[in-house]
């Protein structure tokens, strides 16, 4: 059974202007990000724009990604719906393209109990063979796993990890210290990298690995070796671009930034709107810095 671990980028969507999947960028994409070094790519996840995507685009988009990596590292898919039974639709979908393991996000909209949550999660873990990543991240769904019910779910055999996006560092700890230490608990905020991996944890879903993927991989590469210095010289570079997303609506930053260093992720999908000019400056001025420390290479 796989076990997550290192960094896994949290890839864009990208879209052509008229709003269709741009599937020339997603395979350059995926070359891009294997030539950094990353140990997996996790799709449809929040900076994949999963919300706005329809059933049928979420499987050609596995369907791209898996066909493009060709074995050579693990393809995560973002399968979580707000039922259990197209949550379990689409994880059969993917089992079927061959992706590696599934990441299922809580179920949004309505608030649910911890046993609600509970069900849903067995239930599809019941439903396929592969590897389960549990998805917690909620300010945006309202939901949020608690870590008794994380104990309990990783007892189950194919569920194998958590990407923890709450911001919470106590979260993440309670996470660790009440799961074996081969669950593999993965920080989904990108300033808890280097904490997380200190703690416990065994990597990364990291959305700034679209722009700055070799910076994130080093992280992991020199905490693993026990370069902590260094590695946190890397969690440090992630900050201005971290900060720099607040500076409009998800993915609306990442995806200019994207697009500013040469790598067409084309625009986010209404209602999300494209940033200011004003802001576009900011960003401009921010991709400069990173260019003159030699953080980004532009070709």
């Amino acid at each position: 059974m796989l076990k997550p671990e290192g960094i896994i980028p949290a890839m864009v969507t990208p879209f052509t202007e008229d709003g269709a999947i741009h599937e020339h960028a997603l395979r350059q994409f995926v070359n891009r990000a294997i030539a950094s070094g990353v140990h997996g790519l996790f799709y449809l996840g929040t900076n994949g724009e999963f919300f706005s995507l329809s059933f049928d685009e979420k499987v050609r988009i596995m369907e791209i990604a898996v066909d493009e990596v060709k074995g050579r590292i693990p393809v995560y898919a973002g399968a979580g719906c707000v039922s259990t039974a197209e949550t379990i639709q689409l994880a059969k979908k993917f089992e079927g393209i061959g992706v590696a393991a599934l990441s299922v996000i809580t179920p949004y909209f309505l608030n649910f109990t911890q046993k609600e949550l509970m069900l849903h999660y067995e239930k599809i873990a019941e439903s396929t063979v592969l590897p389960i990543v549990l998805y917690n991240i909620p300010a945006r769904t309202g939901n949020s796993l608690q870590p008794g019910t994380v104990a309990k779910l990783s007892k189950i055999p194919n569920i194998v990890g958590i990407k923890d996006s709450s911001g919470s560092f106590d979260n993440i700890l309670q996470y660790a210290d009440q799961t074996d230490s081969d669950f593999s608990v993965l920080a989904g905020t990108d300033s808890l990298i280097l904490p997380t991996l200190m703690a416990g944890g065994k990597g990364a879903i990291a959305a700034t690995a679209n722009v700055l993927p070799e910076t994130v991989v080093a992280i992991y590469e020199n905490w693993k070796s026990g370069r902590f210095h260094e590695a946190q010289q890397a969690q440090d570079l992630l900050k201005p671009l971290r900060a720099a997303m607040s500076w409009g609506t998800l993915p609306s930053v990442l995806k200019e930034a994207m697009n500013l260093i040469g790598l067409p992720a084309g625009p986010a999908r209404l209602p999300v709107e494209a940033i200011s000019e004003q802001t576009r400056q900011e960003l401009v001025r921010l991709i400069r810095q990173y260019v003159e420390e030699g953080v980004i290479h532009l070709r």
